[in-house]
């Protein structure tokens, strides 16, 4: 073997070497992130000001206690249940409205969503912002009523917009947040609270059909699980299809294709196609046998 020969092949070893090296490296590192991104247990690897808050999507299938009393933003006493009594879902938002950032961006993010769905608040469903700071009164909430109703474009019935305060019942709040499984807390340091943000979407009973996190929201998402939480009341006939092929998936926060629905659906056409198509052969063919 000639010198030139040994030398190409021994530099084609060295680039293989680096390359396999390369690839280790890389197939490691996703392992590590991938590890860190299933365990949320790992609250060491948090900020402290971001431990022991969130929400438990352990308490989707539950029911709210909708007989509570809280403060509503013209200073009257009403009870959750008031905005359950017409029958429409309900989407319920854990805020407070001197937050200085991700209450304002939720809020921000709900409005823009409501302009652009098709259902609207007050007509196809209520929406219910409930203050997590029990020292805010409804002179807060009328003002950031106002503000929220100015951002909406179009038509709406104002009593389906409601901000809720707690003043006096400290108790109802806390039992309320238990029941949705929302944790937050007090940060002394930054004088704000530490907490998420989400839709709660709640039945006409008040049962947690589904929690949407975040503070912008995808349009198909939050129309469809409203559809879903209304057991088919609100929406058209194209909804109610693409609840058949769809199911809510709590890790994406969205609806995803569920093949095992569409399996079901597919068979289910099948049979009808074949029954349009043979029911009148077999009659035909009866009719014939008949006549002979």
């Amino acid at each position: 073997m000639n010198l030139n020969l040994l030398l190409q092949l021994l530099i084609k070893e060295f680039f293989e070497m680096k390359k396999y090296y390369v690839l280790l490296f890389i197939t490691f590192l996703l392992a590590s992130l991938e590890a860190g991104a299933v365990d949320p247990k790992q609250t060491a690897l948090l900020p402290k000001e971001l431990e022991f808050i969130g929400i438990d999507k352990a308490v989707v299938g539950s029911t709210i206690t909708t007989d509570l009393e809280f403060t509503d933003e013209e200073g009257e006493i009403v009870s959750l249940s008031s905005q359950f009594l017409d029958g429409k879902p309900v989407l319920l938002s854990m805020v407070y409205y001197n937050c200085p950032g991700l209450c304002s961006i939720h809020m921000n993010g709900a409005a823009a969503l409501f302009n652009e769905m098709d259902l609207k608040p007050g007509v196809d469903f209520n929406w219910i912002a409930v203050s997590m700071d029990h020292n805010e009164s409804a002179d807060l909430a009328v003002e950031k009523k106002i503000n929220y109703m100015d951002q909406f474009s179009g038509e709406y019935a104002e009593a389906g917009w409601r901000f809720l305060t707690s003043k006096n019942s400290k108790a109802n709040l806390d039992k309320l947040t238990k029941e949705l499984g929302f944790t937050y807390r007090w940060d002394e340091k930054t004088k704000q609270f530490a907490h998420t943000a989400a839709f709660y979407v709640l039945s006409p009973e008040g049962v947690i059909t589904q929690i949407v996190p975040g503070v912008g929201f995808d349009k198909k998402t939050v129309r469809l699980s409203l559809v879903e939480a209304s057991d088919g009341k609100i929406g058209n006939t194209i909804d109610k299809l693409l609840l058949i092929c769809f199911e809510f998936d709590p890790n994406k926060s969205k609806y995803v294709l569920y093949s095992w629905n569409v399996m079901r659906a597919a068979s289910a056409l099948t049979v009808l196609i074949l029954g349009i198509i043979l029911i009148p052969m077999w009659r035909k063919e009866r009719s014939k046998g008949a006549n002979s």
